[in-house]
């Protein structure tokens, strides 16, 4: 088990990105908040710290929440020069994110309405092969600010 006195050793998986599995518990949010802030870091967009490490704190919740998966796969990458992508891939293909609307009296159901505040743009896609996807990625990006 990874824990935060341990230095969390993040995979370089080409393009600038990072990935990694862990399990699928609360304590993987304070796991993925580190990843996302020392892959930010070492790209020189801090800038966007506070908002990828709210995110995946949020999709890390979800999955937990939502999925009875044992693992999770968090992602951090830089698909473009412009834009940040965080993501976690979980094996519940048929438990697709849903953008709700929760009342002032509702002690959760937030999540996805706060990504969709913070982020740019948010989504999922299916992993595997067509009609028989193995799990789902559901992201979020930001933009990264041009400095010219």
């Amino acid at each position: 088990m990874t824990s935060l006195s341990t230095p969390v050793q993040a995979t370089p998986t080409g393009h600038p990105a990072y990935s990694q599995t862990f399990p699928c518990e609360p304590s993987t949010a304070e796991i993925g908040r580190k990843l996302v802030r020392d892959a930010l870091g070492s790209w020189h967009l801090d800038d966007l710290a506070d908002r990828a490490s709210l995110i995946i704190s949020e999709l890390v919740a979800n999955a937990v929440r939502h999925t009875s998966c044992h693992s999770i796969r968090l992602m951090v990458g830089q698909p473009t020069g412009t834009r940040v992508r965080v993501g976690v891939v979980d094996r519940a293909p048929s438990c697709l994110p849903v953008l709700g609307s929760a009342t002032g009296d509702d002690e959760s159901g937030r999540g996805l309405l706060l990504i969709d505040a913070l982020a740019d743009r948010w989504g999922y896609d299916l992993r595997g092969s067509g009609r028989r996807p193995w799990g789902k990625e559901v992201w979020a990006e930001l933009r990264v600010k041009d400095d010219a």
